[in-house]
């Protein structure tokens, strides 16, 4: 009897007429949805028809005016802060919250059943709390006049429905899986124990009282016409009790689920299309450096972390699809391509990086070759589980730990200093590379309307592609200028000079074995070149040969670096 205490301002005499209808059929169970009523639904839908048709009122407006769907706004005291310790212990004054609401029409014109619930979150203080409380709420929605009534539930009844409700809503699951993932863990967002609604029921009466207007479709983010709720949540006095708390204003805009769904098959596009850019710039790396002494100069580890980066992302869009059933299609798309882009590819250019550092062990037969093999897939799939077990651990520490991955070009600068390697990787895959990869943290994180309902970090953002672009700036300069160019030459060991005079005798001409012509040995030039092993060839020869194999065309003795 609590529902319809308040006054309803200045339609007091219209409400006074709506509640005597209500008293009258309420054991009837007038106000329960109709489809909840079983066999008899069938044979009173004539009559209600009839019963709509009496007051003047068009029975499609429901579809007009339903209000289900999800709402996230802001919650706040009235005053400063709660003056009641009844209620939880709020520790801030106000924050967000997020409604789910479920609309059901009756057989009294004009009023729908709602039933749902509301999230408050950012309520405790305490580090060691919880931060998010969940209430269930039903009650009545009088749609001519635009108003919500809803009182605390205890959610014995009526369960199913609001459940359903929740499970097709990839706005809610998305949110709760992402909120998994990229922030905290579900232990430290959802309350499992007993509800403090439980306790609160027994002494406190909770009502909400809500002015629902409509958003056009011009104002709203999509085609269809969305919903802002504006009201107060109140705690009438008991007896002697007083009341249980301040008032708190709620005030939230309804989410177009549809204009979600959207955006989360366009950001499975781009993935799609970021997949397929990489696979080409794989394709063309792996055209730069086809010989064995090309393949040699590139950092397995380089490799190896941007392929447990890519499983790490099948895994996660795998999952988001199998999490909401709508887009499963999309994100299983996106996770195929991010399969492909790891397993064959870049698994495939760890394979030949591991035997063109190993060129010895290429020649021991198939068992040898077959250990190899047995350590790299073990020694990949090894740090791709241990990696997952420690993101789980630690995942109040997940920016640090992307940071930490999207260091992969290191390994490849210090591999370029110590090995002291000419071109080991094509600008074009350096540039490509590193823009494809911010791409989705960028938006993740950048992007103030993303699907995935979490908070933007600009600082983050650009920390992150200032340290990316700093990287792809040394190799490219380490491409252009020398691997070693920022290293001060008094701290450099010394290095072989191919331009050196011969201390045999030069006075005759010899011949080259890579192209078979005459060398010119009569004054010193730039034309040709001179091995430890004092052999000599023409420089753009020798030099094409040790882009293909690091040892002398004559006597296979190996070559220092140019």
């Amino acid at each position: 009897m609590t529902l319809f205490r308040r006054r309803f301002g200045t339609h007091y005499g219209v409400f006074a007429v709506l509640w005597l209808i209500l008293t009258c059929v309420r054991e009837a169970a007038a106000l329960r949805p109709i489809r909840d009523r079983g066999p008899s639904a069938s044979t009173s839908w004539g009559e209600e028809r009839i019963f709509l048709r009496r007051g003047g009122n068009d029975p499609t407006a429901y579809s007009r005016w339903n209000i289900t769907g999800t709402y996230r706004g802001t919650w706040s005291f009235t005053g400063t802060s709660n003056r009641s310790s009844r209620f939880l212990e709020f520790g801030k004054s106000n924050g967000l919250s997020v409604l789910e609401l479920a609309s059901t029409r009756t057989k009294i014109n004009g009023v729908h059943y709602v039933q749902g619930a509301v999230i408050f979150h950012d309520v405790h203080d305490s580090e060691n709390d919880l931060g998010a409380t969940q209430m269930r709420v039903e009650g009545v929605y009088i749609w001519p006049f635009k108003q919500l009534r809803l009182v605390a539930s205890s959610g014995s009844d009526g369960v199913l429905l609001q459940d359903e409700h929740f499970m097709s809503n990839p706005y809610h699951l998305l949110g709760a899986f992402s909120s998994q993932v990229f922030q905290e863990s579900p232990r430290d967002r959802v309350r499992r124990k007993k509800s403090p609604t439980d306790d609160i029921e027994k002494h406190c009466n909770i009502e909400i009282a809500a002015q629902v207007s409509r958003i056009s479709s011009s104002q709203a983010d999509g085609e269809h016409d969305c919903y802002h709720l504006e009201g107060l949540m109140e705690s009438p006095a008991v007896e002697d009790d007083g009341e249980c708390f301040s008032p708190i204003l709620l005030n939230a805009t309804s989410l177009n689920v549809e204009v979600y769904y959207n955006k989360a098959v366009n950001y499975t596009l781009m993935v799609t299309f970021i997949s397929f850019i990489q696979v080409l710039l794989l394709i063309r790396q792996m055209e730069h450096s086809n010989t064995q002494s090309g393949a040699a100069k590139v950092s397995i580890l380089m490799i190896g972390q941007q392929a447990i980066m890519d499983a790490y992302l099948c895994l996660l869009h795998l999952t988001a699809g199998i999490l909401v059933e709508s887009l499963f299609n999309a994100f299983a798309t996106a996770a195929f391509f991010k399969f492909v882009v790891f397993s064959i590819f870049e698994m495939r250019y760890l394979l030949a990086i591991w035997k063109a550092s190993r060129p010895l062990s290429n020649g021991e037969g198939w068992e040898a070759m077959r250990r190899e093999l047995s350590v790299l897939y073990s020694r990949f799939y090894g740090i791709l589980l241990g990696g997952i077990l420690v993101m789980y651990e630690f995942h109040s520490f997940l920016r640090p730990i992307l940071f930490i991955m999207y260091s992969f070009w290191i390994p490849q600068i210090i591999n370029n200093v110590i090995r002291d390697t000419r071109k080991p990787l094509h600008p074009h895959y350096i540039l490509g590379m590193s823009a494809t990869r911010l791409a989705i943290p960028l938006y993740i994180f950048g992007c103030p309307s993303n699907f995935m309902r979490i908070e933007v970090d600009r600082g983050w953002c650009i920390s992150l592609c200032i340290f990316m672009g700093f990287q792809a700036l040394i190799l490219l300069l380490q491409h252009y200028l020398g691997s070693r160019w920022f290293i001060p030459r008094q701290i450099l060991p010394e290095k072989y000079s191919y331009t050196r005079r011969s201390e045999n005798n030069t006075s005759q001409a010899t011949d080259c074995v890579i192209c078979m012509t005459a060398i010119e040995l009569t004054q010193r030039s730039s034309d040709y070149m001179v091995t430890p092993c004092d052999h000599f060839f023409h420089s753009g020869c020798l030099q094409r040969w040790m882009d293909i194999k690091m040892e002398c065309p004559t006597c296979r003795r190996s070559l220092p670096p140019a």
